[in-house]
């Protein structure tokens, strides 16, 4: 490999995003001069006033402390990528609105940035991605005639614990040479002590497979509820029996919405993978999709919904989070919107001039729906029926 002097340690491109932002942050925080190379001008201008431009935990303190040290930076100029030794690439392969991957998305992006890259560079492709990407990435790269690794490295956190998770769990790493994999290694054994080497169809797969399984976990448990609540029973306190020292049920999740940016549409790209013979995982879309329009049909049945304002506390797609990304919360909204007289939305984290305060939507409704387990819920008193999914307010979870 040729021998190439470059100016910063590492460029993260879609850099200023919940994904790569947090991991350039921790790079750049233990010392590496690392750039968030980002589209959005917006986002950059928020990052490099030592501002987040999203919540996440141990964030805002973090990123001041790399800006202060001069190890972090973020640009809108693609010549920034020629200027790193390693171009982390966070882009994923997107689904369509029939839940279709587009599996050239990645390759375009490395189409363009492809004048930007230069001999002896480690090309880490990080988001999940469509199996096969990583050798499209590779012949292409490999057309172009430059001296450059290329490796899938999949993330593995959860938005809200990235810096905790960067640092502690096992990074997957692969690549098709011993080369690239060893640079992999060398680069995520900066953050975390532990590195697990897999061939890049193996990777893929594997974060495909984590997602797929945690969406099909919440869809059984989810199912189960269901069964349950039809029956007018409460499934938290038999969740809660089925767990108390009991270890083959100890992992059972409590029921509630399953969405955001990953689950669902990971396990459409290993059904499309697996040329769309994945009963479970279409089974489990059915479930974890249908939750919101089956809480409707709970609360019409319980309630004259057609003559009541409805309260719906939380929009984000999960709890202490400002990311509404596929929240079914919002499709909860719609249904009730042709199912109530007003539905009334209030969220402490997302930012929405049509929402109003929690303690406005408390008094104006009749019945309340808790969208998303924000804490500032679990405190609420009120005579109103509510219906919790979550068993937030430990008041059980029949609807």
């Amino acid at each position: 490999m040729a021998q190439h002097q470059f100016e910063r340690d590492i460029v993260v491109v879609g850099g200023c995003g919940r994904v790569g932002l947090p991991l350039g942050i921790a790079f750049a925080g233990r010392g590496l001069a690392t750039t968030a190379y980002d589209l959005n001008p917006t986002a950059v201008d928020i990052v490099n006033s030592g501002m987040m431009p999203f919540a996440e935990r141990d964030a805002d303190w973090r990123l001041k402390s790399v800006r202060d040290a001069g190890t972090f930076e973020a640009s809108t100029d693609a010549a920034v990528v020629s200027q790193a030794g390693v171009v982390i690439l966070v882009i994923g392969t997107p689904v369509d609105e029939h839940l279709n991957p587009d599996p050239q998305a990645v390759g375009n992006a490395i189409r363009d940035l492809a004048p930007q890259l230069r001999d002896g560079q480690l090309l880490v492709l990080r988001s999940t991605l469509y199996p096969g990407v990583t050798r499209l990435v590779e012949q292409f790269v490999e057309s172009t005639g430059l001296d450059v690794d290329v490796t899938f490295c999949p993330e593995r956190i959860a938005e809200g614990n990235a810096f905790t998770e960067l640092t502690t769990l096992p990074q997957i790493v692969s690549g098709r040479t011993p080369r690239a994999v060893r640079r992999a290694e060398e680069l995520f054994s900066s953050l975390t002590d532990e590195t697990i080497a897999l061939e890049p169809e193996e990777a893929e797969l594997a974060k495909l497979f984590t997602n797929t399984w945690r969406y099909i976990r919440f869809a059984a448990a989810n199912q189960l509820y269901m069964i349950a609540n039809d029956y007018g029973l409460d499934f938290e306190r038999i969740r809660r029996a089925m767990r108390h020292n009991y270890p083959r049920a100890a992992d059972m999740p409590g029921a509630g919405f399953t969405a955001g940016p990953c689950l669902l549409k990971d396990t459409m790209q290993l059904a499309a993978f697996h040329e769309n013979n994945f009963t479970l995982g279409h089974a489990s879309m059915m479930v974890n999709e249908g939750l919101p329009l089956y809480l409707v049909g709970r609360l019409e049945h319980e309630h004259d919904l057609k003559s009541m304002s409805v309260g719906l506390l939380g929009m984000a797609f999960k709890g202490e989070s400002d990311d509404i990304r596929s929240s079914l919360s919002y499709k909860l909204r719609r249904i009730l919107r042709f199912k109530a007289a007003d539905v009334l939305c209030t969220d402490p984290y997302v930012n929405d001039p049509t929402f109003i305060s929690l303690e406005e939507a408390l008094s104006r409704s009749d019945v309340l729906v808790i969208g998303a387990p924000h804490d500032a819920y679990r405190s609420i008193e009120t005579e109103k029926p509510v219906a919790d999914v979550w068993n937030l307010l430990g008041r059980g979870v029949k609807v």
